[in-house]
């Protein structure tokens, strides 16, 4: 597939909409893409997405569409250890929850829900980001945006990535980085580049993308993507997290790497992350109960300060190959590790 061309998005079974944006501009265009689908008006987006007694493996074959509009706690400050360095780190979610379905996300165990929930006042979260950068004066502020959801993969139907980037391009120490796994970079494309927009990549070994990585664009299509966006003056970077562990994930990773940087130039990367897999303790709980049989959660995995992860020695020399491997391409300047923390 072309970088920039439209990936099939993922059917919704009905589009519940708040009545407080029924009316509301991005409402009407986004309803005008779900054509024949039904529709159900409610009062609050709680009511549908937040309930216990829901099954995220259920509803995530037959999810739906929620639109509504975000009143509260828009942008709020990353988890610790999470951003590339900066001093001030904050995130903010148009989007809950993915159109894919990767089985080591997080997500799944944090919402009891499956359905997708997109929220349309983008001005609101537009004001939020600008009185908190012009909080810090002129400080960097780092905002990232694909942290409960993926920044780009709704991109046809959102048109976030529109709306926010010249946002980002007036507010002079205002960062954002768009993360994805998505190949919806044709927006970006008709944008002026803004130095100051990152799209960061994640990607796995092809043998984790195969297992676990459900309804992702291949890996071969997401550098095309990377490299159309670096031809077009948009710095990029790329996301190794998390990194599974598995009999050949040497070999597999060093595949993964000398595929990427056969096409892509690492002088041309903004910065790379990597980390281990890992997840919160009632995270894990929840997601092994909807995958029992899933092997990722067998393996042998420890709780260390609330956190599910390899053992020490296994993580550690999990990470030590895969940091001395992507040293080989890039420059240490730009790598930044993930510790193993929420």
């Amino acid at each position: 597939m072309p970088a920039g061309q439209p990936e099939p998005l993922s059917m919704v079974s009905c589009v519940y909409i708040e009545t407080g944006v029924c009316h509301h501009q991005r409402t009407r265009d986004i309803s005008k893409r779900m054509k024949n689908t039904p529709v159900v008006e409610i009062g609050h987006y709680g009511e549908v997405f937040n309930p216990r007694a829901q099954n995220f493996r259920l509803q995530k074959l037959n999810s739906a569409l929620i639109i509504a509009g975000k009143q509260n706690r828009r942008v709020l400050p990353v988890p610790v250890g999470y951003g590339l360095g900066g001093r001030h780190n904050y995130y903010f979610s148009h989007m809950l929850n993915c159109m894919y379905d990767c089985r080591y996300c997080f997500l799944q165990g944090m919402y009891s829900s499956a359905h997708q929930v997109i929220f349309v006042n983008y001005e609101d979260f537009a004001a939020d980001i600008s009185n908190i950068a012009a909080h810090h004066g002129t400080d960097p502020v780092w905002f990232f945006s694909g942290y409960d959801c993926d920044s780009l993969a709704y991109e046809p139907v959102t048109h976030f990535a529109q709306f926010f980037v010249p946002i980002f391009a007036q507010i002079d120490n205002a960062w954002l980085e768009l993360r994805t796994k998505s190949t919806q970079v044709r927006q970006l494309l008709r944008l002026k580049p803004c130095e100051r927009v990152i799209t960061a990549f994640s990607f796995t070994d092809q043998h984790s993308h195969n297992k676990l990585e459900k309804g992702v664009p291949s890996i071969g299509k997401r550098i095309t993507a990377m490299q159309s966006l670096i031809d077009s003056g948009w710095p990029v970077g790329l996301r190794f997290d998390p990194i599974i562990y598995h009999d050949n994930y040497r070999q597999e990773f060093a595949h993964l790497l000398e595929t990427i940087f056969a096409t892509i130039d690492a002088e041309k990367l903004h910065s790379v992350s990597l980390g281990a897999f890992r997840l919160p303790k009632s995270h894990f709980k929840q997601i092994s109960k909807l995958y029992p049989d899933e092997p990722l959660f067998s393996q042998n995995l420890v709780l260390s300060k609330g956190i599910v992860s390899y053992p020490l020695d296994q993580e550690q020399e999990l990470i030590d190959y895969c940091h001395q491997q992507l040293l080989q391409f890039i420059s240490p300047e730009i790598y930044h590790p993930c510790i193993s923390t929420f």
